[in-house]
């Protein structure tokens, strides 16, 4: 397994415009260069817009094609509005070396966003390790932070990815759950908040030691990390992770 990666979390904001949202997303991961691991925040190519669910369901099939070819020599882990069988889902997709190696519907919904109104809640089954370049890895799609039972059911993962719609007036939440995670997985988190006026940032790298990389004026927040720290931790603190 490759030791060295670099990791890379987009901090945008998410325009009424869907495509050029994915033009955006798409110019981004271009510049990141081969072998990018790369998270856009939650929902970045529509945002939660209730009122346009089906155009967003429609234009996730146009992104799910140009985020392959956009992953043809990198990985991209993203969000979409979806609709299956008359409900729409918030998906969490993992695009690598052009090949779609992941989906998991968002299990945990947020009622102050409104979204169990809107979206059907998708199977915590579906919350499971993947694959990217060997590398074991895991996902955790926003309000679903909150809740410790889905913490276990990404431990053991080497890298955790958390894309974000999250509020600023909670930012000191975010800011610390997701380095929480970090210590307690023994694990990189790679977590992309939104850059819009209402939204937090706090978009980061954290290492399993909880060294956070992190600046809310930046589009990206990268970080060459060493996967080899994963070990050390997990023999130095031994909580029962290999």
């Amino acid at each position: 397994m490759i030791s060295k990666k670099r990791l890379y979390a987009f901090q945008i904001k998410t325009k009424i415009n869907f495509e050029e949202n994915l033009a955006h997303i798409e110019q981004l991961a271009k510049n990141c260069g081969e072998g990018a691991i790369i998270l856009a925040p939650e929902t970045a190519l529509s945002g939660f817009c209730y009122q346009r669910m089906n155009e967003a369901s429609e234009f996730s099939k146009v992104a799910t094609e140009r985020l392959i070819e956009a992953s043809s020599d990198k990985s991209i882990v993203i969000t979409m509005i979806e609709k299956y069988n008359g409900k729409y889902y918030n998906n969490l997709k993992v695009f690598s070396r052009g090949v779609m190696v992941h989906k998991q519907s968002k299990n945990k919904l947020f009622p102050l966003g409104d979204e169990h109104n809107h979206f059907a809640s998708g199977s915590r089954d579906e919350i499971c390790p993947f694959f990217i370049d060997g590398i074991k890895c895991a996902a955790i799609n926003c309000f679903e932070l909150r809740f410790p039972e889905i913490w276990n059911l990404v431990r053991g993962a080497d890298i955790i990815f958390i894309p974000a719609q999250w509020g600023k007036e909670r930012k000191e939440h975010f800011e610390t759950l997701t380095r929480a995670l970090a210590i307690a997985s023994q694990a990189f988190v790679i977590c992309a908040d939104s850059a819009n006026d209402s939204m937090a940032k706090g978009s980061a790298i954290i290492s399993p030691f909880g060294k956070v990389v992190k600046d809310d004026n930046r589009e990206v927040v990268s970080s060459e990390v060493d996967l080899n720290e994963i070990a050390r931790v997990r023999k130095y603190i031994q909580v029962g992770l290999e």
